[in-house]
């Protein structure tokens, strides 16, 4: 297996220097379940700070980890790609999660995110009325959510990207789609909302990062699907969020977007700080087009009541590169052929 993936001689020995010793490989274990700062990680392994930071140095060294920063906070996670990666998850899968020294470490770890899942519960109780009151206003999120599904499709993606993610919601709906998933978010107390959310649901393969939907932290072209969920509503330039969002995509990736139709209701400037009342088709399907999208299908859902409510809007776009370059290649492949 190791011949088969191309190991050089010096590369493997890195590989397993790196990871055979006791506290890295109790690292790599915990990291195998999700991500964790080196706060984390001190307080479940019962080991000073500098410490536990010289271990992960020596492990993004080798390429068995990766770090990222949030504000103050930085991440560790297990490097997803690559065949070090590979190599490393197999290792892990070998040890054994009756060893005592693990076992331990997993209670602690399920410690660390019990405290971690009580301070967002706390945080999302306090704000849950407001958004109680806005869900009373249009389709439940049941039907927007199983829309979105059959909008999407059952089609694998590699990588999903969940702009505005907040409580990790559509992280969840679509974990069965996607090899990688990232969640970006401009507030910390949701992050740990969605967090907590991936954690309780198991999802280990989705990482939230604190970003600006404007300024992604993110390396453009690498996203299969993007998603943009009940959040243009509320930025002053939602075209320019679009076009950030675009620059995520993939030569034919798709971006879906979910907000709502145009209305009349006023107060949610005030009491919701919406700064858009709704979207037209024809406003959308502008900035999508000046963006290098194309719209594949819109789906409109209608409230459920006869009262003043709102009307949720699915657009489904895509990024036509693949298409423009198919075409372009037409006439030379003609010209070819006539020669």
């Amino acid at each position: 297996m190791v011949v088969a993936q191309g190991f050089s001689l010096n590369a493997l020995v890195e590989i397993l220097k790196a990871s055979a010793e006791p506290t890295r490989m109790r690292l790599l274990v915990l990291l195998s379940s999700g991500d964790l700062t080196v706060s984390d990680l001190t307080e479940i392994l019962g080991q000073s700070q500098p410490r536990i930071s010289r271990h992960l140095k020596l492990l993004a060294e080798a390429g068995l980890v990766e770090r990222y920063q949030e504000g103050a906070w930085a991440w560790f996670r297990l490097k997803r790609d690559g065949a070090a990666s590979g190599l490393v998850r197999t290792i892990i899968d070998e040890a054994s999660h009756a060893d005592p020294v693990m076992t331990r470490d997993q209670a602690r770890l399920g410690q660390v995110r019990a405290a971690r899942a009580e301070r967002a519960q706390a945080y999302f109780s306090q704000n849950a009325a407001g958004w109680d009151d806005l869900r009373k206003l249009h389709i439940s999120e049941a039907k927007v959510e199983k829309a979105l599904r059959e909008l999407v499709g059952d089609r694998p993606v590699d990588s999903f990207l969940d702009l505005g993610t907040g409580t990790g919601r559509l992280l969840q709906l679509f974990e069965g789609l996607y090899r990688h998933g990232t969640g970006i978010d401009a507030s910390r107390e949701m992050l740990a909302v969605a967090r907590a959310n991936l954690e309780r649901s198991g999802i280990a393969k989705a990482t939230i990062r604190l970003g600006d939907i404007f300024n992604l932290p993110l390396e453009g072209g690498q996203y299969d699907l993007v998603s943009i969920h009940q959040v243009l509503h509320y930025l002053e330039s939602p075209e320019v969020a679009i076009e950030e969002a675009a620059r995520m995509l993939r030569p034919g990736g798709r971006l879906v977007i979910v907000d709502f139709a145009p209305h009349g209701i006023d107060a949610l400037r005030g009491e919701h700080h919406h700064a858009r009342l709704g979207f037209s088709h024809a406003q959308m399907e502008t900035w999508l087009a000046n963006s290098g999208l194309e719209i594949v299908r819109i789906t409109d859902l209608e409230p459920e009541s006869d009262q003043e409510a709102l009307t949720v809007t699915i657009w489904l776009a895509r990024d036509r590169r693949i298409e423009i370059a198919d075409e372009a290649a037409v006439p030379a492949a003609a010209s070819g052929g006539r020669a």
